[in-house]
């Protein structure tokens, strides 16, 4: 399926970003970095224009803010979705990444796998986020700006290239950035670039 362009932000970085904390459906606030982060997002989408773009969020309160410090004056416009919220972590949620490891070691053998998203005991795993995302952006009508969550934006991606959903963990990822996305290519965006 093709889509309308798209331009893909992840929320700044936050307190738990910081700490190595899973945050799942819980929320931590935004650095003084993570809002510079979202003020670079804003440039970036300045400089390549979005007017006439449809802009949506997830309603979680770091991509909520992301989304206000980044799109200024066309933050009262932002549509909040459920559909773009993080990735449900279950009994993994508020436990650091190194805590987790060493609960399982096993799916922690390389930094670049992030198959382990599956194994948390009660989470949602990416073939549900992947279903979501998916009903999200087949409700699109035209090009948006789209503000969510690390594997969230993920698995946007996946749809937007026509990858199946364990093809996440192969995306880069990163804050302060803005993913294009138009014809099932997708374009980094950053400030200097």
């Amino acid at each position: 399926m093709m889509y309308p362009d798209l331009m893909i932000l992840r929320h700044g970085e936050t307190e738990w970003n910081l700490e190595g904390r899973m945050q799942g459906e819980l929320d931590s606030p935004l650095t003084s970095r993570g809002r510079a982060q979202a003020a670079a997002q804003g440039r970036i989408l300045a400089a390549h224009g979005i007017d006439g773009w449809a802009c949506w969020a997830s309603p979680q309160g770091r991509a909520a803010e992301t989304a206000r410090i980044a799109l200024g004056a066309r933050a009262t416009a932002v549509q909040h979705d459920t559909r773009l919220t993080e990735i449900r972590m279950g009994d993994w949620t508020g436990k650091r990444r190194s805590e987790i490891a060493d609960l399982v070691p096993h799916l922690f053998r390389s930094d670049t796998d992030l198959q382990w998203y599956d194994s948390a005991p009660g989470g949602e795993g990416s073939e549900a986020i992947y279903a979501r995302s998916g009903e999200f952006l087949a409700t699109l009508t035209g090009p948006s700006v789209i503000v969510t969550h690390g594997i969230t934006s993920r698995m946007l991606r996946c749809h937007a290239l026509g990858l199946e959903p364990g093809a996440f963990s192969d995306l880069p990822g990163g804050q302060g950035v803005v993913y294009h996305l138009s014809g099932r290519v997708q374009t980094c965006l950053s400030e200097g670039a």
